[in-house]
Protein backbone atom coordinates (compact mmCIF):
# COMPACT_ATOMS: atom_id res chain seq x y z
CA UNK A 1 0.00 0.00 0.00
CA UNK A 2 1.38 3.34 -1.07
CA UNK A 3 1.43 6.55 1.04
CA UNK A 4 3.50 9.15 -0.87
CA UNK A 5 5.45 11.44 1.45
CA UNK A 6 4.92 14.59 -0.64
CA UNK A 7 1.13 14.55 -0.11
CA UNK A 8 -1.12 15.53 2.80
CA UNK A 9 -3.98 13.33 4.04
CA UNK A 10 -7.31 13.42 5.89
CA UNK A 11 -8.92 11.06 8.39
CA UNK A 12 -11.54 10.49 5.66
CA UNK A 13 -8.81 8.80 3.53
CA UNK A 14 -8.33 11.54 0.97
CA UNK A 15 -4.98 12.78 -0.31
CA UNK A 16 -4.19 16.38 -1.14
CA UNK A 17 -1.42 17.80 -3.33
CA UNK A 18 -0.89 21.53 -2.76
CA UNK A 19 0.52 23.70 -5.56
CA UNK A 20 0.27 27.39 -4.64
CA UNK A 21 -3.41 28.08 -3.94
CA UNK A 22 -4.62 25.02 -5.88
CA UNK A 23 -5.18 21.62 -4.25
CA UNK A 24 -5.62 18.38 -6.18
CA UNK A 25 -7.71 15.80 -4.28
CA UNK A 26 -8.30 12.07 -4.57
CA UNK A 27 -8.83 9.05 -2.36
CA UNK A 28 -5.91 7.09 -0.96
CA UNK A 29 -4.63 3.70 -2.01
CA UNK A 30 -5.93 2.39 1.34
CA UNK A 31 -9.42 3.80 0.66
CA UNK A 32 -9.71 2.39 -2.87
CA UNK A 33 -8.59 -0.99 -1.53
CA UNK A 34 -11.27 -0.92 1.17
CA UNK A 35 -13.97 0.13 -1.32
CA UNK A 36 -13.10 -2.49 -3.92
CA UNK A 37 -13.85 -2.08 -7.62
CA UNK A 38 -14.97 1.49 -8.25
CA UNK A 39 -17.68 1.76 -10.89
CA UNK A 40 -18.73 5.43 -10.73
CA UNK A 41 -17.47 8.78 -9.44
CA UNK A 42 -19.96 11.64 -9.20
CA UNK A 43 -19.10 15.28 -8.58
CA UNK A 44 -21.99 17.72 -9.04
CA UNK A 45 -20.30 20.60 -7.20
CA UNK A 46 -18.05 21.89 -10.01
CA UNK A 47 -17.73 25.71 -9.86
CA UNK A 48 -19.22 25.76 -6.36
CA UNK A 49 -17.48 27.10 -3.26
CA UNK A 50 -17.78 24.73 -0.31
CA UNK A 51 -16.54 24.67 3.25
CA UNK A 52 -14.08 22.13 4.59
CA UNK A 53 -15.74 18.76 5.31
CA UNK A 54 -18.82 19.45 3.15
CA UNK A 55 -19.76 16.64 0.75
CA UNK A 56 -18.44 17.36 -2.76
CA UNK A 57 -19.43 14.10 -4.43
CA UNK A 58 -19.74 10.34 -4.14
CA UNK A 59 -17.76 7.31 -5.16
CA UNK A 60 -19.64 4.12 -5.99
CA UNK A 61 -18.05 0.72 -5.71
CA UNK A 62 -19.60 -2.66 -6.46
CA UNK A 63 -20.68 -3.09 -2.82
CA UNK A 64 -21.20 0.46 -1.51
CA UNK A 65 -21.58 4.20 -2.15
CA UNK A 66 -19.44 6.58 -0.10
CA UNK A 67 -19.61 10.35 0.28
CA UNK A 68 -16.53 12.38 -0.56
CA UNK A 69 -15.70 15.16 1.91
CA UNK A 70 -13.89 18.35 0.90
CA UNK A 71 -10.57 18.40 2.78
CA UNK A 72 -10.09 22.18 2.47
CA UNK A 73 -12.48 25.11 1.90
CA UNK A 74 -12.56 26.53 -1.59
CA UNK A 75 -14.03 26.55 -5.07
CA UNK A 76 -14.08 23.31 -7.03
CA UNK A 77 -12.48 24.43 -10.29
CA UNK A 78 -11.92 21.13 -12.06
CA UNK A 79 -13.25 17.57 -12.15
CA UNK A 80 -11.22 14.74 -13.65
CA UNK A 81 -13.56 13.95 -16.54
CA UNK A 82 -11.51 10.84 -17.39
CA UNK A 83 -13.29 9.22 -14.43
CA UNK A 84 -16.66 9.47 -16.22
CA UNK A 85 -15.55 6.76 -18.67
CA UNK A 86 -12.80 5.13 -16.60
CA UNK A 87 -13.70 5.22 -12.88
CA UNK A 88 -11.39 2.23 -12.37
CA UNK A 89 -8.45 4.70 -12.64
CA UNK A 90 -9.15 5.41 -8.94
CA UNK A 91 -8.27 1.75 -8.25
CA UNK A 92 -5.32 1.41 -10.62
CA UNK A 93 -3.67 4.84 -10.15
CA UNK A 94 -5.17 6.61 -7.10
CA UNK A 95 -2.35 9.17 -6.82
CA UNK A 96 -2.01 9.82 -10.56
CA UNK A 97 -4.71 9.54 -13.22
CA UNK A 98 -7.26 8.67 -10.52
CA UNK A 99 -7.32 12.19 -9.01
CA UNK A 100 -10.84 13.56 -8.57
CA UNK A 101 -11.01 17.34 -8.21
CA UNK A 102 -8.97 20.53 -8.04
CA UNK A 103 -9.84 23.25 -5.52
CA UNK A 104 -8.91 26.93 -5.47
CA UNK A 105 -8.25 27.35 -1.76
CA UNK A 106 -10.12 30.03 0.16
CA UNK A 107 -8.24 29.51 3.45
CA UNK A 108 -4.69 28.18 2.90
CA UNK A 109 -4.12 28.03 6.68
CA UNK A 110 -6.41 24.95 6.77
CA UNK A 111 -3.54 22.97 5.24
CA UNK A 112 -1.94 22.99 8.71
CA UNK A 113 -4.76 20.70 9.94
CA UNK A 114 -4.03 17.93 7.43
CA UNK A 115 -2.14 14.75 8.24
CA UNK A 116 1.43 14.06 7.18
CA UNK A 117 2.28 10.74 5.52
CA UNK A 118 3.58 9.46 8.89
CA UNK A 119 0.36 10.51 10.66
CA UNK A 120 -1.75 8.84 7.97
CA UNK A 121 0.26 5.62 8.15
CA UNK A 122 -0.33 5.57 11.89
CA UNK A 123 -4.08 6.12 11.33
CA UNK A 124 -4.36 3.11 9.00
CA UNK A 125 -1.90 0.94 10.93
CA UNK A 126 0.65 0.74 8.10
Amino acid sequence: MSVPSELKYTKDHEWIKIEGDIATVGITDFAQGELGDIVYVEVETLDETLDKEEIFGTVEAVKTVSDLFLPLSGEIIEFNTMLEDEPEKVNTDPYGEGWMIKIKLSDPSEVDGLLSDADYKELIGA
